[in-house]
């Protein structure tokens, strides 16, 4: 996030001449970031480039709404989140498939992903972060992959931090367990 002021971006958003520079800005910033984390929910990266324009068209649309009482990441992080849902809700009835099948469509896309470059290792724990119910993937990435505050991921999620460290904890056994019976 170089050069990246998200005080003096808001002030600019602020200025109807100048929003469109601001948002440039935003969307420079939080481009990587958002992707990562999109991916990782996804996995695919054709589909998180396009969960990613969804979310920056959203933001846009809607930014005249944003007032800066939250950090502007947590206010892009639950547009990100939110287009994710939508996105695996829709292929879901779109295919008529269960929500399970889909996360096993998508690590099957993984598989073959000329983009991913990982090991086995790495895909084998992607299947265990992918095999976690959805809130509990979405917590796990952000405080394993991010190393999120729980106070920023509460105001994304509108979650209470005990709920939130209780969710992280569950995920990290479930995915240790995975990783035992299948490493």
């Amino acid at each position: 996030m170089n050069g990246y002021n998200e005080k003096e971006t808001i002030a600019l958003l602020q200025e109807p001449g100048r929003q469109r520079e601001a948002f440039e800005n935003i969307v420079k910033a939080y481009s990587e970031t958002l992707y990562w984390q999109i991916r990782r929910l996804v996995l695919s990266h054709e589909d998180a480039n396009d969960i990613l324009q969804n979310t920056f068209i959203k933001a846009w649309q809607n930014i005249e709404y944003f007032r800066g009482e939250a950090k502007m990441s947590t206010w892009l992080f639950r547009i990100a989140f939110n287009e994710c849902l939508s996105f695996k809700n829709n292929k879901r009835i779109g295919e008529q498939i269960s929500i399970d099948d889909i996360d096993t469509d998508l690590l099957n896309k993984l598989e073959c992903d000329p983009y991913f470059n990982g090991d086995e290792t790495q895909k084998i724990f992607l299947k265990a972060v992918h095999q976690l119910p959805k809130k509990q993937q979405m917590v796990f990435n952000l405080k394993y992959f991010k190393e999120m505050r729980y106070e920023e991921m509460s105001e994304i999620f509108g979650t209470s931090i005990g709920a939130l460290k209780a969710s992280y904890h569950h995920a990290v056994k479930k995915i240790e367990t995975f990783l035992k019976e299948h490493y």
